[in-house]
């Protein structure tokens, strides 16, 4: 299966995760990377770096979309997680949407991992693109958590709130849309638990550990943890990003509901509604959380062990750790 990822890595770690996940995976081709709200090309050299400590630098990549659409603000990449060694990659204009443009033509599936500023270009630029690929995305508001779960509303999808215009442009061109709504998501935890193997996975698998661990400290994951029932004592983070790959490539543990929907924007607060004659969707509504766990350490584990000059018997030592 090829896919294509459009992410902007550089801040939550659940991005990076993601990308490592898909090059691990059994039977995936990731044929293209672009980033988004990129303004420097940092995030694009984030990307660049994840690919070089897989061993994975032949995979295309390309710095896109700077703004948002609807309000021309930037969001750099936040680079403290990351070695000093990473630089920014800045492409031409255009060359993202060149590459996403190819990706489509190879019958690539497009996930979006960040707002859609990039998905939106190209459709606004060549118009029917998006109606060519099924396009799965992280976000897209639906139905509010289940209990025991933080009961975050619209206003925290953070992916369709940065760039509401971008959203409404890819949720109507897209024939075969997927979304990994964020309520769902909640229900796949990075635990400190998942350390141990991670940290058996040599330099990529160290990357990840230590910014999943940053990024437990500085929001107050295990708090959130301990406050919340149906969540682990020991969290780091959600895997929302990784789940959106999850959703695009069918794997059975994410369960999703066909439902038709139409975008409603109130203050500036942008939502997916069910309505008879909205747009088709393939709505991600729960998920095997320990099940995914599972399946996403074992892709990192193999995304690792394939690098050149790895060590095969790492990833096996860290799962009897």
């Amino acid at each position: 299966m090829r896919v294509h990822l459009d992410t902007d890595i550089g801040g939550d770690p659940d991005d990076a995760c993601a990308l490592a996940m898909l090059l691990g995976w059994p039977g995936v081709e990731l044929v293209g990377v672009t980033t988004a709200i990129d303004p420097d090309g940092l995030r694009a050299g984030c990307a660049a770096h994840v690919l070089r400590l897989a061993g994975r630098e032949e995979v295309p990549l390309a710095a896109g979309a700077a703004v948002s659409l609807t309000t021309g603000r930037r969001a750099g990449a936040d680079p403290r997680a990351w070695p000093r060694s990473v630089a920014p990659r800045p492409s031409p204009a255009g060359a993202a949407l060149d590459l996403l443009e190819r990706s489509v033509a190879a019958g690539a599936t497009v996930v979006a991992t960040g707002p859609y500023g990039n998905l939106a270009l190209l459709e606004m630029a060549r118009p029917g693109s998006l109606a060519r690929t099924p396009v799965v995305l992280m976000g897209g508001w639906v139905r509010p958590p289940a209990a025991g779960l933080p009961a975050w509303g619209p206003d925290m999808d953070w992916n369709v709130q940065w760039d509401t215009r971008s959203a409404e442009v890819v949720v109507a061109g897209a024939a075969a849309l997927g979304l990994a709504t964020l309520p769902a998501t909640l229900r796949a935890p990075l635990r400190a638990a998942d350390l141990p193997r991670l940290r058996a996975c040599g330099p990529l698998g160290g990357l990840l550990a230590r910014q999943s661990e940053a990024r437990a400290e500085e929001a107050g994951m295990r708090a959130l943890g301990r406050a919340h029932a149906g969540l682990p004592d020991d969290l780091l983070n959600f895997h929302y990003d990784p789940v959106a790959c999850a959703v695009a490539l069918c794997w059975p543990g994410a369960v999703v509901e066909e439902l038709r929907l139409r975008p409603v924007l109130e203050g500036g607060v942008l939502r997916l509604e069910p309505d008879p004659g909205g747009r088709p969707a393939r709505v991600l509504v729960d998920v095997d959380g320990p099940a995914f766990s599972e399946a996403w350490l074992a892709a990192v584990e193999t995304a690792a062990a394939l690098r050149p000059g790895s060590d095969p018997g790492s990833a096996a030592r860290g799962r009897a750790g």
